[in-house]
């Protein structure tokens, strides 16, 4: 098998032209994120990805586990992963199939980091400042990390604004030391 990656890749760019073909964008993205959330599960995973067990063996527990919650289509893909040693790369193959359907819908996916859970107005009106920013819709996904002290980060593509307390002193710690450095 190429590279995860790639592989990941060019599956998920397979998966999205059925989807298109078919117009079941969502039904493909939420099937395969389920696939990948079942055959990751510890009791699963060691069955699925082991080349000791026959292959029809792992298609028959694949089988039984996924035929009657996702499409056909998705059943599919995820043998013919099974067939080629590489089911341990589904979970690339979600992520990256959520990624073109974002682009696909133009979408751009923004990270803000908070050090305390944001409200739901706090959280609207950063989503209106970031569209407002990259121009686009945006997918806000929101963590907390206590160690910000205050204020926010946000990612949107390569960009990072800083607005914490904790990059502020950073800031300002080094324009000290760069300060000291001039005597």
């Amino acid at each position: 098998m190429a590279r995860p990656v790639t592989a990941a890749r060019r599956y998920a760019e397979a998966a999205l032209a059925v989807a298109l073909e078919t117009d079941q964008l969502d039904r493909w993205r939420d099937d395969l994120e389920l696939a990948s959330a079942m055959l990751s599960r510890p009791e699963v995973a060691p069955v699925v990805d082991s080349p000791a067990i026959p292959a029809e063996q792992r298609l028959d527990v694949v089988a039984g586990l996924l035929e009657t919650r996702v499409q056909a289509g998705v059943l599919r893909l995820v043998g013919l992963l099974i067939e080629r040693g590489g089911v341990r790369i589904l979970p690339r193959v979600s992520e990256e199939y959520q990624r073109q359907l974002n682009a696909h819908r133009g979408i751009v996916v923004a990270s803000v980091t908070s050090a305390a859970p944001l409200t739901a107005d706090e959280t609207a009106a950063v989503r209106a400042r970031v569209e407002a920013m990259a121009g686009a819709e945006v997918d806000l996904r929101a963590t907390v990390v206590p160690d910000l002290l205050g204020g926010l980060t946000i990612q949107i593509r390569d960009q990072l604004l800083d607005a914490s307390i904790r990059g502020r002193l950073e800031r300002l710690r080094d324009q000290l030391h760069a300060g000291q450095r001039v005597r």
